[in-house]
């Protein structure tokens, strides 16, 4: 469990990095595919598995390591200990993290964005734990991390264990292709989680949006990926159906990482997509998809709305 901490707490920036940037995983490559959607640890609720990779994602922590917190601390949630659902244990920790309540007080977040921070709430304890890892050292300095996470050294190995147990039953998101493209997917990736809004984003992040969007900060399909191939230097129109007409088009065998991929709008004209994304590798893709939901990591391949693809840069 995280130890209490005294010191003030300055604002800590998220930092995404991609894990490995190796080798694409496209039609007509022998690399075994880095999905961990059907190669993940049988252990770990997807809810759970979710939340880890994406807060990995949004603070350049292995997901491994989270989880492997996570597995140590509650069993991913299942444990029937007492202060894992409410109250607290014989230590005064809460919650799947097992946070002490002068830690949480510091660090605690209000993950799925619904106005608390709550500790029993994997949604928030996850990404408060991230928070936590990143502001003791990790990912550079990680044993460093853990050890004021748990002041046990015999932790420390025990969530290394675990976590190097995790990575090989789950390889890292491999991904090559263009280095514009990579950077693009780098980019994009820092956002998951992030509200959809529509009409909101702009080629610095999230913006309020507008009509229903207007209270909500964050982005609609087509300004996160502008967004994200403006940091690889490479400027998008602003909607998805200019994106299709302005860029070139790529065929299906030929995609690769940071392509754009669109599907109809909701006048199902194939030549006016409403919707894009953002290949990672492929069968999935970084888009944000609607009112109410976050930027996510889903499938595209089995899509029967889809469009076709297009490479931004030439």
């Amino acid at each position: 469990m995280p130890v209490i901490i005294g010191a003030a707490i300055g604002a800590l920036a998220l930092i995404a990095v991609l894990v490995s940037v190796i080798a694409a995983v496209l039609p007509g490559s022998n690399v075994p595919s880095a999905s961990c959607d059907t190669s993940a640890p049988a252990d770990i609720p997807p809810q759970y598995l979710d939340l880890y990779q994406q807060t990995a994602a949004r603070n350049g922590i292995p997901w491994t390591v989270l989880a492997a917190v996570g597995k140590a601390e509650s069993d991913h949630g299942r444990s029937t200990g007492p202060g894992v659902t409410t109250g607290t244990n014989q230590a005064g920790a809460a919650g799947p993290m097992q946070f002490m309540p002068g830690t949480w007080q510091a660090f605690g977040m209000d993950g799925n964005a619904d106005g608390t921070r709550n500790i029993y709430d994997p949604a928030d304890a996850i990404p408060a734990a991230a928070h936590y890892l990143r502001h003791s050292g990790a990912p550079t300095h990680l044993d460093q991390a853990l050890l004021r996470y748990n002041h046990d050294p015999a932790y420390v190995t025990k969530i290394l264990r675990i976590a190097d147990s995790y990575a090989t039953s789950c390889p890292p998101l491999l991904l090559s292709g263009s280095e514009r493209g990579a950077t693009a997917v780098a980019a994009a990736s820092n956002w998951l989680g992030t509200p959809y809004s529509y009409g909101g984003g702009d080629l610095n992040g999230p913006t309020t949006g507008i009509g229903l969007g207007a209270r909500v900060m964050g982005f609609d399909c087509s300004a996160l990926v502008r967004y994200a191939w403006h940091q690889a230097g490479v400027a998008l129109p602003r909607t998805a159906e200019d994106q299709w007409l302005a860029i070139p088009h790529v065929p299906p065998d030929h995609r690769a990482p940071g392509d754009l991929v669109f599907f109809q709008g909701s006048d199902g004209a194939p030549g006016r997509p409403g919707h894009v994304g953002l290949v990672i590798d492929g069968d999935r893709m970084i888009e944000a998809p609607r009112t109410g939901a976050t930027v996510r990591i889903s499938h595209y391949t089995t899509r029967r709305d889809l469009v076709g693809y297009a490479r931004p840069g030439g």
